[in-house]
């Protein structure tokens, strides 16, 4: 990563208070020497589960919430890592890339379940609105690499660059990143907040926007399936890597130099 960004990045960092570094998320052909991965696994592909092919008793029992292990690397400062071997859970592989379309089992466990068989998440209240919301918040035709990264931010050496920057923030720092990126874009509607997984709005809906030609920041954590591994009151805030460049270069003459931020700043310390 740029030489002048590692040296704009602690200051930055000051100015809202953070007191952890973003993770920035990458795909890569190899994955890093040490961090988090769930254990490998077979993918239950649509086509598997038509053959009867899937064992879904072992796939749940197996579950490993990709939030979980990224929850990890942020307490140890380390990678987190997932491919199509260890994907962790379904929703995590379908966002970041290597499974499409949704297993039908799967549409009705985000759903209304399956009578005499299992209960549903009743995130919505048909399996045809489920399909539906998963067709139009899908990832675009990825993944970039065979395995999704996630690493600190200031863990990006040389030539290395994310795709995406993550921010893990509560309501009072979340307000400025808010209003800075719709200072920098000049876009009422750069900051949006999809139906999503929480995985889902770090990496596949983040990555759909910027592959329409949008710059869009995505708040995400509102997945109540992966809040266990999300602090109280806390959410995350992605942005395209080429848009945190700009935010980089650009705050300094924004409203965060002003007597209303020093006033929110003296908020955060208090918290």
């Amino acid at each position: 990563m740029d030489k002048k960004i590692n040296e704009a990045l602690e200051k930055f960092l000051e100015t809202f208070r953070f007191d952890e570094m973003p993770m920035g998320t990458y795909f890569s052909c190899e994955h890093p020497e040490e961090g988090y991965t769930p254990a490998r696994a077979e993918l239950p592909t649509l086509e598997k589960e038509i053959k009867n092919e899937v064992d879904w008793q072992d796939v749940f029992s197996d579950f490993s919430c990709a939030i979980q292990k990224i929850w990890l690397a942020r307490r140890k400062q380390k990678a987190a890592w997932f491919s199509e071997e260890q994907y962790g859970c379904i929703g995590a592989a379908y966002y970041f890339g290597y499974l499409n379309p949704y297993p039908e089992t799967m549409v009705r466990y985000i759903s209304t379940g399956i009578p005499g068989v299992m209960e549903g998440e009743l995130y919505h209240e048909s399996a045809d609105i489920a399909r539906k919301m998963l067709k139009e918040c899908g990832p675009y035709p990825y993944p970039l690499g065979k395995y999704c990264v996630f690493k600190p931010l200031n863990s990006f050496k040389g030539d290395e660059e994310p795709e995406l920057v993550t921010f893990f923030v509560r309501g009072e720092a979340l307000s400025g990143l808010h209003r800075l990126v719709t200072y920098v874009t000049n876009d009422p509607e750069a900051v949006v907040s999809p139906w999503s997984a929480a995985c889902g709005s770090m990496v596949g809906m983040p990555l759909r926007y910027k592959a329409e030609g949008l710059m869009r920041a995505v708040i995400g954590g509102m997945d109540p399936s992966a809040r266990k591994y999300l602090r109280k009151d806390e959410l995350t805030f992605t942005v395209p890597f080429e848009l945190f460049v700009k935010m980089l270069d650009k705050y300094e003459g924004s409203f965060l130099k002003t007597e209303t931020w020093k006033n929110v700043q003296k908020k955060i310390k208090a918290i």
